[in-house]
This record gives structure tokens, sequence and C-alpha cells, in this order.
């Protein structure tokens, strides 16, 4: 499904973890992967003691080095590494398009310091911008295979929620995996001070049951069936509590996919 992987690496454990993930879908999958190491040197630190700027590089050029080795030995594939002078985010971009790049894999924290290359804000400033996939890898996961058990995708109705939608369809297709779409009933009281009738209650529902029907249709026009799940609440902590416990799909599925795998988010 993806074709070149861009990988923003920095030897930090949630980079590590994200070039390990890169490498199973390519090894499962197929498809080519790139590090990119950045090394971020701004002109008044250059003045301070230039001598680092080198010295960082050397640093980097030996992490990429030993990461491929160990990749090319555990997974049997080739993967280029690149190193770069600039900031992080602005790297992995530039990289990304240039290499026609579909998919850029970035891990959730990076090194911290002076060596500090691919942080949190990289992150961040990478899917604000990013014109293709990104997927964020929080941590190694030792029962993974380059392929998902379980897709959970966020849905509101919107253009953004449709997109990743349809995302979720076209990777159940490759990895046979069972879609569930959310959808989270705001609990307006709390941030507009009013009381929540029964009426108002059952409006809200209505609402919600429209728009995950939507969303079955939307996936049936994609040729994938999925299930619904309704949850009322703060977005956020609903979604980090509903990939803590199995999906509500049906037993059947369930016992089939077995779930042990890993849990994508969209």
């Amino acid at each position: 499904m993806y074709k070149t992987m861009v990988v923003g690496f920095d030897d930090s454990p949630s980079s590590k973890a994200a070039l390990i993930e890169a490498s199973n879908r390519a090894r499962k999958h197929g498809g080519k992967v790139i590090m990119v190491h950045a090394v971020f040197f701004d002109t008044e630190e250059f003045g301070i003691a230039p001598e680092q700027l080198e010295k960082r590089m050397k640093i980097g050029e030996n992490a990429c080095i030993e990461s491929k080795k160990q990749i090319t030995a555990e997974f049997g594939i080739e993967v280029q590494s690149l190193l770069c002078e600039g900031d992080p985010a602005e790297v992995i971009l530039d990289v990304a398009q240039g290499k026609n790049a579909d998919l850029i894999v970035l891990g959730t924290y990076g090194r911290k310091g002076l060596n500090r290359l691919l942080m949190g804000s990289v992150t961040s400033g990478v899917i604000a911008e990013a014109p293709i996939d990104v997927l964020v890898v929080k941590k190694p996961c030792t029962e993974c295979t380059g392929e998902y058990k379980s897709i959970l995708v966020l849905y509101d109705g919107s253009d953004f929620s449709k997109r990743a939608l349809g995302r979720a369809c076209e990777l159940s297709k490759v990895d046979k995996a069972a879609v569930t779409v959310l959808y989270v009933i705001p609990r307006y009281e709390e941030m507009l001070d009013f009381f929540k009738t029964d009426s108002i209650r059952n409006s809200l529902m209505q609402e919600a049951e429209k728009i995950t029907k939507s969303a079955k249709e939307f996936a049936s026009l994609q040729g994938t069936t999925v299930f619904t799940q309704i949850s009322e609440g703060h977005a956020p902590d609903t979604i980090a509590e509903t990939v803590k416990k199995p999906l509500l799909i049906p037993a059947e599925i369930h016992m089939e996919q077995n779930f042990n795998g890993h849990h994508l988010t969209l």
C-alpha cells in the first residue's frame, strides 16, 4: 500500500520504534524505507561551539549505520539513510516530497538536551504540514508483524474524518483488519454550563446515530464493513480509554481477529 516510507530517526527509543514499525510493513507488504536524521544547529550556537556541528553529524552517522545493520539482519530489508542539517520538521517534509514518499513515520518524542534532534513539537509540526499520511509510533511493539488487526477511527462526519475512514478501509482490505468507528458525544454541560434535559439527550443521541449510520454507508461504498460505537465525554480521553480494551464488536469477529496485534487509531 505504501511504496516509500520516510522515517524520522534520532536514535531515541521512540524513533527506533518508528523504524521497526516501518520495517515491519516493508517486510510484510513491500516498499522502501528511508531513514532521515536531521541535525539542527542554529547560528548562535555555531558561534559559541562550531566544532559541535561536526561532532553531532558524526554521532548521527554512526547511529544510522548501526541501525541499518540491525534492520537488515532482523528484517532482511535494505534501508536507505540520509544525514541532513536543518530544522527536523522541515527536513523530514522536504525529503518526503523529494522522494515522492506516501507515508511519514515518526516517534512520539525524540532525544532531549544538547543532542535533541527530533521531539514532540517536531512530530506535531509534521502532522500539521504533511500532505501525505503520517504514522506516529509511541513505543516498540514486540507482537507487531507489520499488519493491523483492529483499527479505530474517530468520526464526526467532517471531510477530514471521512478521509481517515477511507484510509482505514484501504488498510482493512490489505491487512484484513476490523474497523470500528467511534463517535464521541461532547459533554456540553461541562463546557457551556447548561442542564441536559431528556429531550436534549435524545436529540444528541439521534444525531450520533445519524452520523455513525453515514459512516457505515460511506465504508460500504468502499467495500468495507465497519462497526460503530457511540460514547460520551472528552474525545481525547475517550479515545485513550477505548483503545485500552477490546473493541465492542460481535463476538465471532473478536475471536476471529484475536486482537493481539497492533491497534491503529485514525
